[in-house]
């Protein structure tokens, strides 16, 4: 039985502005920023609220970024303010345990379990998604990276999601390297090769996560991500504030627009530094097929061990490296370095 309810036409939107944005600013939103942005979000009418470290439950740590507030700390203020919309989290296994954080979670009432791999590996999030829907929560299949498979490769890993109980697949754009076509053709492969609903999660690397996002929609996606003032790792993601008025023409959604404008520019003053905007950085590690999340990490070795940021980028992209690799970007700093010395 499916915990996932559509009413005809309509899409789910998911607010992932207080899970991605976190990438945005090192992760130090804090347990009071996620209860005021509830608090105002929840009256909006998006279906479900993601919160979190950027990279998930269980991720504050040295290596990958210290967060501000601890995951039950941030889940609780959420779970205090969203009366109407679901509250959502980020789960990567190697980094969440499903006994240390994912149990937890649910003791604090969490809806959403979006359980997310590299593209080619679903098989590390099977238990997950096993588990989640053994304790009736909504069991979500998150894929990322996706423009490193074809569709039909994507399609071989979603279905070892649906078979596992993934009530949904979403597929993240997370390098924000994927061209619109690229977009409709997996999401096409995805809507026909599946029996569940299928998503887009959109960076912006290439100024196309409207465009994106818009296309997965018609393509058959049920289900969009997308972040207030576009806050999120990179050039950030799909900006909610664009895409809930045009999905609200097309009748997809009962989201208020004009109040959502509120809460973001109430968001503006509060925790958001600025709107995200492209940058030539952001370009390059699109077109590098780079994890978004990389950006401020890459801007900061290249300012430390003063080299070109542009150099840094394409001898990253080299490596093809994943959401949890930092130390590579340090390592290739060091080397980049020795050899402009010599």
């Amino acid at each position: 039985m499916t915990t996932i309810n559509f009413q005809g036409n309509q899409i789910i939107l998911s607010d992932a502005t207080l899970r991605d944005g976190s990438h945005a600013v090192r992760h130090q939103l804090t347990s009071s920023d996620v209860r005021a942005y509830c608090s105002s979000v929840d009256k909006v009418g998006i279906d479900w609220i993601e919160v979190g470290h950027g990279n998930g439950l269980g991720a504050s740590s040295f290596h990958i970024g210290q967060s501000a507030s601890k995951d039950s700390e941030m889940l609780f203020a959420a779970r205090s303010e969203l009366k109407n919309s679901k509250l959502s989290v980020h789960v990567m296994p190697g980094i969440a345990s499903i006994k240390r954080d994912i149990a937890p979670a649910i003791e604090l009432e969490v809806d959403v379990f979006r359980i997310a791999s590299h593209c080619s590996e679903a098989d590390t999030t099977l238990r997950y998604l096993e588990y989640v829907r053994e304790q009736n929560k909504t069991a979500v299949g998150v894929l990322m990276m996706c423009h490193m498979l074809e569709p039909s490769e994507i399609l071989n890993q979603a279905r070892l999601m649906q078979k596992a109980g993934a009530e949904a697949v979403m597929i993240m754009d997370s390098a924000g390297a994927l061209r619109m076509a690229d977009v409709s053709d997996r999401i096409t492969e995805l809507v026909n090769g599946l029996e569940i609903p299928v998503g887009i999660h959109a960076h912006d690397n290439l100024g196309l996560s409207v465009a994106n996002s818009l296309v997965a929609v018609e393509a058959g996606a049920l289900i969009v991500d997308a972040c207030a003032a576009g806050f999120g790792a990179g050039a950030g993601n799909a900006p909610m504030e664009v895409l809930v008025p045009l999905f609200r023409e097309e009748r997809r959604t009962n989201a208020d627009h004009h109040e959502y404008f509120r809460v973001v520019d109430e968001a503006l003053r509060s925790f958001i530094p600025s709107r995200q905007s492209l940058s030539t950085e952001s370009v390059a590690t699109g077109l590098a097929g780079l994890f978004s999340g990389f950006l401020k990490p890459i801007v900061t070795e290249s300012k430390r061990y003063r080299i070109d940021v542009f150099e840094l980028i394409e001898e990253l992209g080299k490596y093809k490296p994943v959401a949890g690799q930092e130390d590579l970007i340090i390592e290739i700093a060091s080397r980049l370095s020795q050899n402009t010395e010599t």
